[in-house]
């Protein structure tokens, strides 16, 4: 049974993953379109969409699949892991964070540089680094 939830574990990773990559990539897109136009409506149905039916879902998968083997194999003692879930808890407030954006921009009341959400774009990317680092390599 381990090898089929660490098989999901790694799919909805990377599911979580895409749509955390793409989704600040749309409001750096989004930040050019003028609010009511039929641009920012669209962009607006997308963000919505790559939210709710991807990332948080995959998400949601990612971390009971995730828990379970921590559970089952011990994870929990070890200072790799720890560290592991330090980022992966970054991550999910990083989630938090773009949720709260999608809905700014729901409401045509996005306050945010295209130059802010380019940046931003890159903290998934750091993370995730770091994530597989720790658990490949499980350094200490």
């Amino acid at each position: 049974m381990y090898e089929w939830i660490k098989a999901l574990h790694v799919i909805a990773v990377i599911s979580w993953m895409a749509g955390m990559l793409y989704l600040p990539r749309l409001f750096v897109y989004h930040c050019e379109a003028e609010p009511g136009s039929k641009q920012s409506e669209t962009f607006k149905v997308m963000e919505r969409r790559l939210l709710k039916m991807i990332i948080n879902p995959a998400m949601i998968v990612t971390w009971l699949a995730g828990l379970w083997m921590m559970w089952d194999a011990g994870w929990y003692k070890s200072g790799w892991f720890q560290a592991k879930f330090m980022l992966v808890l970054l991550m999910s407030a990083l989630h938090g964070f773009f949720t709260s954006r999608v809905r700014d921009f729901a409401l045509d009341r996005n306050t945010r540089s295209q130059k802010f959400y380019k940046i931003l774009n890159e903290v998934p990317t750091v993370l995730m680094i770091a994530i597989v680092i720790l658990v490949i390599v499980k350094p200490f």
